[in-house]
């Protein structure tokens, strides 16, 4: 059984993906700012399987190394790294306080960017891991100016990092997931899968590698629209699909 470090393990997919890696007999180490959340679900996982919870903030350099750090100490060595952290922003994004933005930037983006600097020591030498990005659709298809730049940089983030590493034996995913049911959606009220079939979707690339898999697997009809007709995407979403960070309630844009 794999090593799987999660973050953004509190709540939402990460949360749902440490239930499923746990049935599965994975060992676990999850990383959030609630340790409070995490505490209970390491009660609720304990008897499936070994966990370690650490309370972690992926945006500060010194907390993703300590995570590293304790994760490879407690079980020696780290197999599976999934940066799966991420926050939102209402719209429309130039109303929102600069250090708010900056926020999304330094989670979303540079928060795995900096997990991915500390885990790689592990990983390196044995010439063997799998670092899991967790993106979005809207790293595909532009939706919200902040939040979808720091998905597509991820997006291209992931696929530079790929090909970094495909000589020393590391593999690299990235989850592209669409609407799905979590805290950040909880306000919308279009119909969504919930966190538990993306937690699913997770675990099996854990245990089967691919390059890219969108979850629900039809959005993958969005992306190639949006690929294929960008004006009529455009019509669609100034009018339909700009929605708070890109996975909150569709709301109009207010101007000033």
């Amino acid at each position: 059984m794999s090593v799987v470090v999660i973050t953004g393990a509190s709540s939402g997919i990460g949360e749902a993906t440490a239930r499923v890696l746990a049935e599965k007999g994975h060992k676990l180490v999850l990383a959030a700012r609630r340790i409070d959340r995490l505490e209970a679900l390491e009660r609720e996982l304990s008897p499936r399987t070994e966990v370690l919870t650490v309370r972690a903030d992926v945006a500060r350099p010194e907390d993703v190394e300590g995570l590293a750090r304790m994760a490879a100490e407690r079980f020696g060595g780290i197999d599976v790294w999934i940066n799966n952290a991420g926050v939102g922003h209402s719209l429309p994004w130039w109303e929102e306080e600069t250090q708010a933005l900056r926020r999304v930037v330094d989670v979303n983006l540079t928060g795995p960017i900096l997990a991915t600097k500390a885990v790689l020591p592990y990983m390196l030498p044995k010439r063997r891991g799998h670092i899991i990005n967790v993106a979005s659709v809207a790293g595909h298809v532009g939706t919200t100016g902040v939040y979808s730049a720091t998905k597509f940089g991820l997006r291209g983030h992931t696929e530079a990092l790929r090909r970094e590493l495909l000589p020393y034996g590391i593999r690299v995913s990235l989850v592209t997931p669409g609407f799905i049911r979590t805290e950040l959606t909880k306000g919308n009220p279009m119909r969504m899968p919930s966190a538990e079939v993306a937690g699913r979707v997770i675990a099996r690339l854990v245990e089967r590698p691919r390059r890219e898999v969108v979850v629900p697997g039809w959005y993958r009809v969005v992306i190639s629209f949006n690929h294929w007709f960008p004006g009529l995407t455009d019509w669609i979403t100034s009018r339909f699909l700009r929605t708070e960070g890109g996975v909150g309630q569709p709301r109009r844009l207010r101007l000033r």
